[in-house]
């Protein structure tokens, strides 16, 4: 199975990275996307990406928007050349935590969108406490046959729905997922099935049950299978199949 969205490059494994990656693949983690949240941090997401022999993604985070680059397109460029980055991201708009003013994080999104049409590549989307203001601006500049996915997707069944069949997102799914308070959630997945979803850890954070609480890795992406293949009334082999599938696709590999 395919983690799509971790953060192993994260200095929270500084200390036994090795044993983080060899434990994910004996889990059964057949792949890890780490992901950039920064300019520095794609660099510390590519260079961990070639050491392990994994895949990565290049971007800004909606919380780094305050201090991105007048010029995004060319601090990325460099990072996008690079056969082992795969996706732009994450990038979107956090109306939650509000770390960077909102016209900021607009820019930066919309800066993004426009890097990933010219460039053809898939965007890796955050998005938290923004929904409305987040599909404006997909309508404004997203393109077919462009592609992403909303990951850590916590919304409702109407939101995932709108992001799916507008916009033909995928879902990224996580951790949250196994939550005793993410009835929604689990309804919205239902609702959408295995065709859109991707699973994820957003490693280091939101470890599912039962190890809620404690710093997340990509060896614990099977308690989240388990969970989203229960609710779709599948196989955890079938489900796998479906979202890996899914990963491919959205990663052109």
């Amino acid at each position: 199975m395919i983690d799509t969205h971790c953060h192993v490059h994260d200095a929270r494994y500084d200390d036994d990275r090795d044993a983080v990656i060899e434990r994910a693949r004996a889990a059964g983690v057949t792949g890890m996307v780490t992901i950039g949240e920064d300019i520095a941090d794609s660099r510390r997401a590519l260079a961990t990406a070639h050491q392990y022999h994994l895949l990565a993604a290049a971007g800004i985070h909606p919380h780094e928007a305050k201090d991105a680059p007048e010029d995004i397109a060319s601090e990325l460029a460099p990072l996008l050349a690079e056969s082992l980055v795969v996706a732009i991201g994450e990038t979107g708009l956090d109306y939650y935590y509000n770390h960077s003013p909102r016209d900021a994080q607009a820019r930066v999104l919309r800066a993004q969108l426009e890097l990933a049409r010219n460039r053809d590549f898939p965007v890796i989307f955050h998005l938290r406490d923004a929904f409305e203001d987040f599909v404006a601006i997909l309508r404004e500049k997203w393109q077919p046959p462009m592609r992403g996915v909303v990951h850590c997707f916590t919304g409702t069944r109407e939101q995932a729905r709108a992001l799916v069949d507008e916009f033909g997102l995928l879902l990224g799914i996580g951790g949250v997922v196994t939550f005793e308070n993410a009835g929604p959630l689990r309804d919205a997945v239902r609702a959408i099935g295995a065709d859109a979803l991707v699973l994820e850890t957003d490693a280091p954070y939101l470890a599912p049950v039962p190890l809620r609480g404690q710093r997340n890795e990509p060896s614990f992406l099977p308690h989240t299978a388990a969970r989203v293949a229960s609710l779709l009334d599948l196989g955890l082999d079938e489900l796998v199949t479906a979202t890996d599938r899914n990963a491919h696709r959205l990663f052109s590999r």
